[in-house]
């Protein structure tokens, strides 16, 4: 695999690391039977048996340096909108975590927790998460929408909570 220009990479005790300007990203690849080096701008995969399980954890170690050397260039972004229908509900980003407030008309808010190099912009009630890691940015997605799940109640009566509405590669 070809590593973009301007992109440098080094691997050392099992954990990948490229940079690019100032974002770097860092990736542990630990597959049994399966060996990796950098030679002449390539990150080289080798495996001691070629068969069709090898083949395929390979072929998504390379979907993962994809996405890497993608959010090295360009941040992956999340949209993400909230929809209240009861309550009106308020959101705000207090250090690691987004505050929800008044969610079904509950006293208590409830947290969802960001991941640590993920960006939270809520305006109004559109909700943006982005990051050059794209695992750190789709969990962090996944816990806003978790956070606003709602359990023992009809899901076609009570509509509310916050919902993914774009995912990197999408458009519109």
């Amino acid at each position: 695999m070809e590593i973009p220009p301007e992109t440098s990479c080094e691997f050392v005790n099992s954990t990948l690391k490229c940079k690019k300007g100032s974002n770097e990203l860092s990736r542990k690849i630990e597959v049994p039977g399966m060996e990796v080096r950098i030679e002449d701008g390539n990150v080289i995969f080798k495996c001691e048996a070629g068969n069709k399980n090898q083949f395929k954890i390979m072929k998504s170690q390379i979907a993962h340096l994809n996405n890497m050397f993608a959010g090295l260039s360009e941040n992956h972004v999340y949209k993400l909108e909230a929809a209240n229908v009861h309550f009106p509900m308020t959101l705000k980003v207090e250090g690691d975590k987004l505050v929800i407030g008044n969610f079904l008309g509950e006293k208590t808010p409830r947290f969802a927790k960001i991941l640590p190099g993920v960006k939270v912009d809520v305006k109004g009630q559109k909700i943006t998460v982005s990051s050059p890691d794209k695992e750190a940015a789709g969990q962090t997605a996944a816990n806003l929408e978790k956070a606003t799940r709602i359990k023992y109640r009809d899901r076609r009566v009570f509509q509310d909570g916050i919902f993914l509405v774009e995912k990197p590669g999408e458009s519109k």
